[in-house]
């Protein structure tokens, strides 16, 4: 049949779905745009790639001159002194302000945002479910300064008979040591407003990554006669997992890069004061000293100091996003 019209077999047979066979400027089409579209994937990914090592390289070149006039141990030293020939300066108050501060924030956010998700997602019905989740991703589009001066006018008052309590009661432990600080000033009460600025970002990922557990995961788990805690417990959270851990590094780099906020509330230390390691004292993190010093960066020495700071809070971000990054592709490893 095929001789007698002169129509070969193969340009009879049809395509996908029964349709016409692509013809070849079509199929030449399609992979030109594959080609395309995985270049600009591939542009896209190694420009972010350059801008982060410039912004690296940058910080790096600005601080070396610094740190070779500085005096001080930079990992070790407490003072900060960028005056003169011979500037005296380190980061060890800094550092330990922004990661208790920030470790703070997520001892809070990460229980309290996972047991908000699996609320929503597993116990609320949907006239209640989508309509919470509306509001706990609306604490996402507050301003920071806006924590901020709530954080000083309205609930630092709330949390000085907190303050007071903690004092009395473990005062005895280093951390609780009264330090003279207002309650509604201190590195813990930064921590817990902090908590509050990052729980929307751990509660929406957590949300998205429980509403994609297979439903055959849990109606498995059902039948097997698990109750429903259960079922979360063996189905949902171990799913979950990587998307949990994704979601607290996101909220963990806010919590450490977090500036004005912490600027309005956290006390100070005044000069001469006595540092101590309790959570009821002031201080300062990397971003809100940069940002308290700024008119100091009238020389390219003053700037190099901070921007020394800077550069390791760079750093200690890039280390934690990489961290979270190993865990998780070892959890999907295990998982397959």
């Amino acid at each position: 049949m095929s001789s007698v019209t002169g129509v070969s077999l193969a340009d009879e047979t049809p395509g996908p779905h029964g349709s016409a066979p692509l013809s070849g400027d079509g199929a030449g089409t399609g992979r030109l745009g594959d080609r395309l579209f995985g270049g600009a994937a591939k542009g896209a990914g190694l420009l972010v790639i350059a801008l982060v090592t410039l912004v690296g390289v940058f910080l790096l070149w600005q601080a070396i001159p610094a740190l070779a006039r500085n005096d001080a141990n930079f990992l070790t030293s407490r003072e900060w002194s960028v005056d003169g020939a011979h500037p005296r300066f380190g980061i060890v108050e800094l550092l330990w302000t922004t990661v208790t501060v920030s470790a703070i924030a997520m001892l809070i956010a990460v229980p309290v945002g996972v047991a908000v998700a699996l609320f929503i997602t597993q116990y609320a019905p949907a006239w209640l479910s989508r309509p919470a989740a509306s509001l706990i991703d609306l604490l996402a589009a507050v301003p920071s300064i806006v924590y901020g001066i709530w954080g000083l006018r309205t609930f630092g008052p709330v949390f000085e008979p907190v303050q007071g309590f903690l004092q009395h009661t473990l005062g005895w432990i280093p951390l609780f040591t009264g330090a003279g600080i207002s309650g509604g000033s201190t590195i813990l009460f930064v921590g817990i407003v902090l908590a509050i600025m990052v729980l929307p970002i751990v509660t929406a990922l957590s949300r998205e990554v429980f509403a994609q557990t297979p439903v055959t995961h849990k109606e498995g788990a059902l039948a097997l006669g698990a109750t429903r805690w259960e079922m979360i417990r063996t189905a949902v959270l171990p799913f979950g997992k990587p998307g949990i851990i994704s979601a607290s590094m996101l909220g963990l780099g806010r919590a450490l890069g977090e500036t004005i906020a912490v600027t309005i509330i956290l006390s100070t230390l005044p000069d001469g004061a006595k540092w101590t390691w309790s959570l009821l004292n002031g201080g300062e993190t990397f971003a809100s000293r940069i940002a308290n010093n700024a008119a100091e960066f009238d020389t390219p020495q003053k700037a190099g100091a901070f921007i020394a700071a800077g550069l390791v809070l760079f750093v200690l971000t890039f280390v934690v996003n990489a961290i979270a990054r190993v865990v998780i592709e070892r959890r999907k490893a295990f998982s397959e």
